[in-house]
């Protein structure tokens, strides 16, 4: 049984190719064609890559309450909300660092509400949540000067979530259509420290996947694999360079390389300097690298850089008035990581960033912020170097060709390629198709 999609442009030109057993296949060697699909000169190009997203959390986030963009959307926000099945409001994606118990009172005291943040590391709780917690004996919980908790929850997800009540598993069904819409075939998951049932529930999703949370000497689950071992550099509580050496020794050692998690150039130091300690593994990559100054980008040399340039197009007006202005050209460096020979791939780290990778593409190319005005438009990247970077298998490998023998993670559009880069958007994927199988139709 073979699929023929006919009259699709491939490389620059029109032909048909054949999709048999999984693997693309030579015409001649396919079994019977069952199915026939006219491209209609639409372009089909290797399966779209994320290489750096958070997929539990995508799918808390589809039944959760947005924040907006300011104090006044949170409470317009909150006055719509009803409570989930749990009696709880759970919002996300609040840009307020500032936001305490006392304004969520404010704005809500009637149930427990809790407001994630975007960066995804911290929670506030209105006073009836806290009330719902019991005992706040976290490190991470944060407190006035007089010592009252604030209702600021730093990095405490797991002890949150275990004096949560029980909300029922996440609909990933719907979270892998969702990126198969996007033409997306695999993805990597940043979450750390995933234990068994959450590892294995992350495999519902139709496209290949890799985990970065596998722990040292534990194997993935069937369906899964192992990718670089994950590593959290959270400020302001960083470690010494030695600590940190020690656990990259520790990676190497079990034959995996690190994939470090790096937003300020304080984090980023840390990590050049234990490396230097324990050297590097081919493979070793950095997740973000949010800041890289101008003098450490030679450093990289030898890592992988996976980075989201999608955050200048959903909230780069905000980095223009917070971050100041002679590190506006360390965001999301992409033109010269690559010019300096550091392998690049492009990633949404979604839920916290844009999950659209067409999105990604237009930010990486353009770099326009919400306010219209490019921030550090000296790193853009061509529209074709994006896509390359969202269609490596691996970060900085050359995107799969599409030739007899290589898998069938394919993407058709409904346009030529040249029209879908003068202007992307998910609306031209017309078909998405994961070793051999369809997981998204448009037709």
């Amino acid at each position: 049984m073979a699929l023929l999609i006919r009259d699709a442009e491939i490389d620059g030109r029109r032909r048909d190719l054949v999709v048999d057993g999984g693997r693309i296949t030579h015409p001649d060697a396919a079994g019977a064609v069952t199915e026939v699909l006219d491209a209609r000169g639409g372009a089909l190009v290797p399966g779209l890559v994320d290489h750096h997203l958070h997929l539990h959390a995508l799918a808390a986030a589809r039944r959760s309450v947005p924040a907006g963009r300011t104090r006044d959307d949170l409470a317009a926000a909150l006055r719509r909300a009803a409570p989930d099945a749990t009696g709880w409001i759970r919002v996300v994606g609040s840009d307020d660092e500032h936001l305490d118990a006392a304004t969520l009172d404010h704005l809500r005291p009637d149930v427990p509400v809790r407001v994630q943040h975007r960066s995804g590391a911290m929670w506030t709780l209105n006073s009836a949540a806290l009330t719902c917690v019991g005992t706040l004996d976290h490190p991470g919980v944060d407190r006035t000067p007089d010592g009252t908790p604030s209702g600021r929850l730093v990095r405490a997800d797991a002890w949150l979530r275990d004096r949560l009540p029980a909300a029922g598993p996440p609909d990933l069904d719907a979270v892998g259509c969702e990126l198969a819409g996007y033409g997306i075939t695999a993805v990597t998951d940043a979450t750390p420290d995933l234990d068994d049932a959450a590892a294995r529930a992350l495999t519902a999703v139709p496209q290949r996947l890799t985990l970065l949370g596998v722990p040292l000497g534990a194997a993935p689950p069937p369906g899964a694999s192992a990718g670089p071992y994950k590593i959290v550099l959270a400020d302001p509580d960083l470690p010494d360079p030695d600590t940190l050496a020690a656990r990259i020794r520790a990676a190497h050692a079990a034959g995996r390389p690190v994939a470090v998690h790096s937003v300020t150039r304080e984090s980023l130091v840390v990590l050049l300097v234990a490396l230097e300690i324990a050297g590097r593994l081919p493979g070793d990559r950095i997740e973000h690298a949010a800041l890289v100054p101008q003098e450490l980008v030679a450093s990289l040399a030898g890592l992988a850089v996976v980075t989201q340039p999608g955050f200048l197009a959903d909230r780069g007006d905000l980095f223009r008035r917070d971050v100041p202005a002679a590190e506006h050209g360390d965001l999301y460096r992409c033109r010269s990581l690559v010019a300096a020979g550091i392998p690049v791939a492009l990633s949404s780290d979604a839920p916290y960033g844009p999950v659209d990778p067409w999105s990604v593409l237009r930010a990486a190319s353009t770099r326009h912020t919400p306010d219209g005005d490019p921030l550090g438009p000296h790193e853009t990247l061509t529209p074709r170097q994006a896509l390359d970077a969202l269609t490596a298998p691996v970060p900085g490998a050359p995107p799969r060709a599409l030739r007899p023998g290589a898998p069938a993670d394919l993407v058709l559009l409904h346009v030529p390629l040249a029209d879908a880069l003068r202007a992307p958007e998910a609306g031209l994927v017309r078909a998405t198709v994961v070793d051999g199988r369809w997981v998204h139709r448009r037709d």
